[in-house]
């Protein structure tokens, strides 16, 4: 098959720049040429980068993009012309994949494929401007059903498949060399709830805390997707407040730098409150394929690869506890778990994290293309 990938206007591939989406299509992309078939992925240039090469058996075309902003209605502005100047440089293919918002009404159908798109954000009604789609592939269940309820005309085309693992998990599980650190890694923004979890490890109880560390590692740029400058400084502020330790560290764009940190930490907390934004977790479960502890938000979509008390914990928020009390109850008990039940519960975090890897993810997307060949 000859399949082409289309980005968003604002991050790189390779990953370079981060991006849960960039890096999950960048291995299946390489995936699906390692089994034989013809792989062109356009996304945005980068200083770095060549605009044109070909690595691994798949081409990299890089068109001029844009700096990514927190307004979501200018970063589709942004994104228009990206588009336009992707579609000039594609050439014909069988299967067009594309999370870029403007794609599926701009590229003819004629000739670029089956339009694959892929919503890789919570759908806000955009999915009914997309007629010429072939499939809207969603990443969990519940923005599955939230997708067939806003296109019910289209509800057929709606399919589940995850994001892959990005890296292979060990074949043997390894937790002898955990420290006493709890992680978060992904976007420094208001909407993650890493405010609260700052708050809620600072006034934790000394006792509870000692000998652990809170470890914060994320872009917090406006243009790589964080919550800026201001909200950066709001946190520093609450970090001289707290009496536990805390390590904020710069993002860290290279994946082998990040699993190491996963394989380091014992839990990992994501206490995202972006109930409207939330379609998987990505980083969720590559924590979960080094060993690490998941606690999470309740949000539908960690249901897909968590059974909660089993593979890690929910943060159980009600009308009667806000986010930095729910933080709070599940740091305390967490860290007092015995050594034997945190063994236990790191080793089925790995074991679950498995259904996931690359080869078999992969393999279930090239059978859905095939699907959505053959009904010609």
């Amino acid at each position: 098959m000859k399949i082409n990938i289309l980005q968003g206007a604002f991050l790189p591939v390779p990953p370079s720049k981060g991006g849960a989406i960039e890096a999950a299509w960048h291995s299946l992309g390489r995936e699906f040429a390692r089994r034989g078939h013809e792989v062109t992925h356009v996304s945005s240039m980068a200083p770095d980068l060549p605009n044109e090469e070909t690595v691994g058996d798949v081409k990299y075309t890089r068109v001029r993009g844009a700096n990514a902003v927190s307004n979501r209605y200018l970063l589709k502005l942004l994104e228009f012309p990206y588009v336009l100047r992707a579609r000039k440089v594609m050439a014909s293919a069988d299967i067009l994949v594309t999370h870029a918002f403007w794609a599926p009404i701009l590229f003819p159908k004629e000739n670029c494929g089956k339009l694959y798109v892929h919503v890789g954000r919570y759908p806000k009604g955009q999915l009914r401007l997309y007629q010429k789609a072939s499939r809207f592939q969603v990443p969990s269940k519940s923005i599955e059903d939230i997708s067939k309820g806003q296109i019910p005309a289209q509800a057929c085309k709606v399919k589940t498949l995850p994001y892959p693992l990005t890296w292979q998990p060990s074949q043997k599980e390894n937790l002898n060399h955990k420290e006493k650190v709890i992680l978060y890694a992904g976007r420094i923004h208001p909407e993650k709830g890493v405010e609260s979890l700052l708050q809620a490890w600072g006034k934790l109880p000394k006792e509870i805390a000692r000998g652990w560390t809170l470890r914060i590692v994320g872009p917090w740029k406006e243009e790589q997707g964080g919550g800026g400058k201001r909200f950066r400084d709001r946190l520093g502020s609450i970090l001289k407040t707290g009496h536990n330790k805390v390590d904020f560290i710069e993002p860290l764009f290279d994946r082998d730098e990040l699993k190491k940190e996963m394989e380091r930490a014992t839990f990992f907390f994501y206490p995202s409150e972006a109930k409207d934004g939330e379609t998987f977790g990505l980083a969720v479960l590559e924590a979960m394929s080094c060993g690490c502890i998941p606690v999470v938000s309740e949000l539908p979509c960690f249901t897909d690869f968590i059974s909660f008390g089993n593979e890690g914990f929910c943060l159980n928020e009600s009308k009667n506890i806000n986010m930095e009390d729910a933080i709070s109850a599940a740091l305390a008990k967490v860290i007092t778990l015995e050594e034997c039940q945190k063994r236990e519960t790191g080793i089925a975090a790995w074991n679950r994290s498995k259904e996931y890897e690359l080869e078999r993810v992969a393999r279930a997307y090239l059978d859905d293309f095939l699907t959505l060949l053959q009904e010609e």
